[in-house]
């Protein structure tokens, strides 16, 4: 499709959750798409950068929880009016789902990338050539296309997309898929990283409003009949809302990808050659910063290293000291201390729960 017959694209960036696994800087009120982890610019900041490479600004949407709303907005500077407020998490198919029932009120045929706010992706040429070849598959053959990106070691902290047959001429180099693999062992992981037929599951779709509606419809029928209230709302913001409070309040919190992509026949992959990480983790973050064995990367703070490497350090106003010590993560939020493997850093979540339930809402 040349360029000048490209329907236009709307970027639809979801924004929901905290991030526990970023623990202790990520907190229910400060969440993970507002940190900035080895930039000048917030995640959000940089999603939105990348967003823009490939529509126009009043293209770009966000959803966000409710209670986020009003620092996401300062952080994003977009008009409330493209701001669809969550009353309370639900996972990413229902957010998904809003999304495309309001978009998809004035153009059943708009085309949405739906672009998580926290991952990092420096090469934001590369990723908007990926969104523009996957808006073309998506609007000429009606598909859901997710892109993948090629595994650079055995992750264990990803999905995994197997690839299937070619897609055809019309869109080279995009390939149906055969199935979606969830985190696997670490065995299973080197087997798929080695074959060449798995890639990473990015978490970035794209695909028409009716499209994804019709595909929930088939494959998550509780999704679909709680998005009815928001079928049948009215124009107004104030009937939008009541219509979220009712659809999340009804709806089961289930990712997009179980819901809807791991059932459908209708989902392309577009194999991305951009470097991807969705910073899920102390150790995912330490990897893309580039520590190694020999190498220890400081984010901030005065920090004394004496014979102490493989380590990731956030310093806070207090000088920290690390004496022979190897492969931690040391993270100093002033009210909290986390000190971990980065090994076992993905574990942070469980500590979160612990907080939780010792009635620690202070620290989360």
């Amino acid at each position: 499709m040349s360029r000048s017959r490209r329907r236009p694209v709307h970027a639809v960036i979801l924004a929901g959750g905290a991030g526990t696994r970023f623990w202790p800087l990520s907190r229910e009120s400060r969440p993970k798409p507002l940190l900035r982890v080895g930039d000048r610019r917030t995640l959000l900041e940089s999603t939105l950068a990348r967003a823009r490479r490939f529509t126009d600004p009043d293209r770009i949407w966000m959803v966000c929880a409710r209670e986020h709303a009003r620092l996401m907005k300062a952080v994003s500077k977009l008009p409330k009016q493209r701001i669809l407020v969550e009353p309370r998490g639900r996972n990413t198919a229902l957010a998904v789902g809003a999304a495309a029932v309001w978009l998809g009120r004035d153009d059943p045929e708009a085309i949405l990338a739906v672009l998580p706010a926290d991952h990092k992706i420096p090469d934001a040429r590369a990723f908007a050539s990926a969104i523009r070849r996957a808006a073309d598959a998506a609007a000429d053959a009606d598909v859901l296309v997710t892109l993948g990106v090629r595994p650079t070691r055995p992750e264990t902290g990803y999905g995994y997309i197997r690839l299937g047959s070619l897609a055809g001429p019309s869109h080279p180099g995009l390939r149906r898929v055969a199935r979606f693999v969830e985190k696997p062992d670490p065995a299973r992981a080197k087997r798929y990283s080695r074959s060449g037929r798995y890639l990473w599951n990015a978490g970035v779709f794209v695909w028409k409003a009716r499209v994804i509606l019709e595909e929930i419809e088939s494959h998550a029928p509780a999704i679909h009949r709680a998005l009815s209230p928001l079928r049948r709302a009215g124009r107004s913001r104030s009937a939008w809302a009541e219509a979220m409070e009712t659809a999340y309040r009804r709806a089961p919190s289930l990712p997009i990808d179980s819901a809807v992509l791991e059932s459908s026949q209708r989902v392309w992959c577009l194999p991305a050659e951009f470097k991807w990480s969705d910073l899920g983790t102390w150790r995912s973050l330490a990897e893309e910063l580039g520590v190694g064995a020999n190498v220890t990367q400081v984010m901030g703070g005065e920090v004394l290293l004496h014979d102490a490497s493989g380590n990731l350090v956030q310093g806070g106003e207090r000088p920290m000291v690390l004496l022979g010590v190897r492969g931690l993560a040391v993270i100093d939020a002033g009210d909290a201390l986390l000190i971990s493997s980065l090994e076992r850093s993905p574990e942070v979540r469980s500590v979160v729960s612990q907080l939780r339930r010792r009635g620690r809402s202070d620290l989360i």
